[in-house]
């Protein structure tokens, strides 16, 4: 027998092995098809995202006898809102509260004030609510003023 069989076969197995311990909660593969941010946004507008939500740079009918909108979604960012982020941000809105904002205005005992549309959306007007706010995230790298210190 050849010296490297026993390393060929030893190798083989540790390949074969490693796709079998993929974490059950992995993102890995999980991709939606793509909307139609048009239909995202009469979604916006139907499911009342506009009561406590407002779009950079976009004008939205106010909701009679609402308080006004606090949390604003799209603009300029310095990072990317990933479909991943936005679509967490949907279903799990406790998963990771708007940063910038007081806490007493967007949760209460450490959860989320967003309503939950879980029971409530269908998966193509998910989609079509992501691309209509996808649409409104203009990333912007971050400007950093370094001094410059003579020699």
């Amino acid at each position: 027998m050849n010296a490297r069989a026993p390393l060929f076969l030893l190798f083989a197995f540790l390949i074969t092995i490693s796709g079998c311990n993929q974490n059950p909660k992995s993102e890995a593969g999980f991709r939606l098809p793509d909307g139609n941010a048009i239909q995202g946004r009469e979604v916006f507008l139907y499911m009342q995202c506009n009561q406590c939500h407002t779009i950079a740079e976009t004008e939205l009918p106010a909701i009679p006898f609402a308080d006004p909108p606090y949390v604003e979604l799209g603009g300029r960012v310095a990072t990317v809102k990933t479909y991943g982020d936005l679509v967490t941000s949907i279903i799990n809105p406790s998963h990771k509260l708007a940063k910038g904002y007081a806490k007493e205005k967007v949760s209460e005992d450490g959860k989320s004030k967003m309503y939950t549309y879980n029971r409530h959306m269908t998966i193509q007007e998910l989609i079509d609510l992501v691309a209509f706010l996808q649409s409104h995230y203009d990333v912007v790298p971050p400007q950093f003023d370094y001094r410059i210190y003579p020699h």
